[in-house]
Formats: C-alpha cells, sequence, structure tokens
C-alpha cells in the first residue's frame, strides 16, 4: 500500500483507481498464466522455480531497503504522460513483482500442479480471484487509509512493512540458493 500510495502520488483519484485495477489484473492473469503453462515456460527457457526465487528475492530486498528507509522517490509526471505512467506502473513493478512476485508465481504453478480434479482447479483459480480482489479494495482504499493514520504512520507502516518485504526476501534468496548449490557441489538432498 505504501509503494502503491507513493508511486501515485502526483495521480487523481480516477488514475490511481484505474492504476490499482490494472495492476490486480496484470497480477491475476499472470498468476493464472503460470498455474497452466507454468512447467512449459520453465521448461522452455530451462528456468527452475529456485532461479525464480533468488531473482525474487533480490528484486524484493532492494525494493524493502528503500521502504525500510521510507525513501521511496515521489514521482511528477506531465499531464500528457499520465496514461503512458498508469499503464507502465500499473505492470511493473506494481502488477508484477509486488502483487504477483515469485512466491505466488511459485505458489500458483505448484498448487495447479497437485490440484488433479477440475474442481480442484476451479477452487484454486477462485483463490487467486479472491486474493485479487482483497488486494483491489484495500488499494481502492488505500489513501483513505493512509489518510487516517497520517504522515507519520505511514512512514511508521512503510518501515515495517520494509522489513517484512526484506526478511521475505531474504527467505525467498536462500530458500532458492540452497538446491542451487546442492546441485553445484552434488550434495544429496535430505530426506
Amino acid at each position: 500500500m505504501p509503494v502503491y500510495l507513493t508511486m501515485t502520488s502526483e495521480l487523481s483519484l480516477e488514475d490511481k483507481r484505474l492504476t490499482a485495477l490494472k495492476a490486480v489484473i496484470t497480477a491475476f492473469i499472470t498468476m493464472v498464466m503460470f498455474a497452466f503453462a507454468g512447467p512449459a515456460i520453465f521448461n522452455f527457457f530451462n528456468i527452475t522455480t529456485d532461479a525464480l526465487k533468488v531473482a525474487g528475492g533480490i528484486i524484493f530486498l532492494l525494493i524493502g531497503m528503500d521502504m525500510l528507509q521510507a525513501r521511496l522517490p515521489k514521482i511528477r509526471i506531465k499531464k500528457k504522460e499520465v496514461k503512458e505512467y498508469v499503464t507502465d506502473i500499473s505492470v511493473t513493478p506494481l502488477g508484477i513483482p509486488m502483487i504477483c512476485g515469485p512466491g505466488a508465481i511459485t505458489n500458483s504453478i505448484i498448487l495447479m500442479g497437485e490440484a488433479k480434479a477440475t474442481p480442484s482447479k476451479i477452487a484454486v483459480i477462485i483463490a487467486m480471484a479472491a486474493v485479487s480482489l482483497i488486494t483491489l479494495i484495500v488499494l481502492y482504499f488505500s489513501p483513505k487509509i493512509m489518510r487516517f493514520m497520517g504522515d507519520t504512520g505511514n512512514k511508521v507502516m512503510m518501515r515495517i512493512m520494509g522489513l517484512i518485504v526484506m526478511v521475505v526476501a531474504v527467505e525467498l534468496f536462500f530458500s532458492g540458493l540452497k538446491p542451487i548449490l546442492r546441485d553445484i557441489l552434488n550434495i544429496p538432498n535430505p530426506v
């Protein structure tokens, strides 16, 4: 929420909401795409989920460091560039990797792989849609939430969330790095 509000601080409420909607739709489509086609995409490019975790961990760590220091830059946008800016930030970094990051992509692949029957696959898609809807509601009402919290509350929340993002980043990074190192060093996986 703080990242979204900082990146959209110069936009009108309508453009903020359009950005939120596009970001959530981008994230949802990405999760569904990877749920069904993820293994094929990963095999085609010879990418492992472990490599995705390492890359995502690095990206999250950089974002978390900026959040921890409450120094997300305010962005100045010219009126004629608003539409392009909304599209750009709604896809990345908001849609991917903030809303739909390596964890969401990996979980969508794993959950869809474990869902053998059609009702189970539908349940996974419904869960993704529910999480996306909750995210959209939070982003829609984030200006009111932040106004209630004030500038100090916003900075405190951003620092707390920055710390959480950094912890998630470290967890993602090392959960991806361990199997890669085991493979490089030919150490068998523990049972």
